[in-house]
């Protein structure tokens, strides 16, 4: 807590952004007129399982991509596995660098359309940040320290895990909050492939030209997108060993 107490002053500005988008956002939904299609859409049953429907998605997706890419980056950073740092990396690079609706087409033609192959696709978009940042992170571990641990009779796991990995959680937990903020924004596209998330709102308002939809899915993103972005901060200023600050 002392930690957080100490954090730059802008980690407390943006859950005042948050706080008070929402509550424009509030103050509009509660003097708005609706149409029909708007209120079936923006009425609290719908709009809560549609909110909870991307937050599903974009968890999942974190979940896989975390599960991958940290692993993934320890090993390259390992012995004779790190010879193919380069080729991995390049690999997740195409992944992030095609256009992210191309890549969810490509995978509907695969895999079909559906919850399965929008978690495929953003797991396939998101998985660079974290997998680049670990192997950063663990690159950039003094040399010294780690032979210090080696020294007084530390295992090559014991190093990775008391030594190694605690001194890279801040730059490890910056990639997982960069992917996480990508991956809320592109599961917007999951609509497209039919896996219901806050894009059906937005493509919805720009097919039928119903500006309140389009508004509604557009801040209800950037809510969600700030409040994880907020989040991880405090994760990772409260994952910081002490000293590394």
């Amino acid at each position: 807590m002392t930690r957080l107490r100490r954090a730059p002053l802008d980690v407390w500005l943006e859950p005042l952004l948050i706080v008070v988008l929402g509550i424009g956002y509030a103050l509009w939904y509660r003097s708005a007129t609706f149409t029909a299609t708007e209120s079936a859409s923006l009425g609290w049953e719908n709009l809560r399982s549609t909110i909870l429907d991307h937050i599903t998605l974009t968890l999942t997706a974190a979940v896989l991509v975390v599960a991958i890419a940290i692993p993934l980056g320890i090993l390259l950073t390992r012995g004779a596995a790190s010879r193919y740092e380069s080729v991995v990396v390049n690999v997740a690079n195409v992944g992030q660098a095609a256009p992210a609706v191309g890549l969810i087409v490509l995978l509907t033609m695969w895999l079909g359309t559906g919850f399965r192959t929008a978690v495929v696709g953003l797991v396939v978009y998101a998985v660079l940040p974290i997998l680049q940042n670990t192997i950063v992170g663990l690159r950039g571990v003094d040399r010294r320290t780690v032979e210090a641990a080696r020294g007084i009779g530390f295992s090559a796991v014991r190093t990775l895990v008391q030594v190694e990995l605690p001194l890279a959680v801040p730059v490890i937990l910056n990639g997982v909050r960069t992917a996480l903020v990508i991956l809320v924004g592109t599961a917007t596209l999951s609509t497209f492939i039919g896996a219901t998330s806050l894009g059906t709102l937005i493509t919805t308002g720009v097919t039928l030209f119903l500006p309140a939809l389009l508004v509604s899915g557009a801040i209800l993103v950037a809510l969600l997108a700030l409040s994880i972005d907020w989040l991880g901060r405090l994760v990772e200023l409260a994952a910081t060993p002490r000293g590394v600050l």
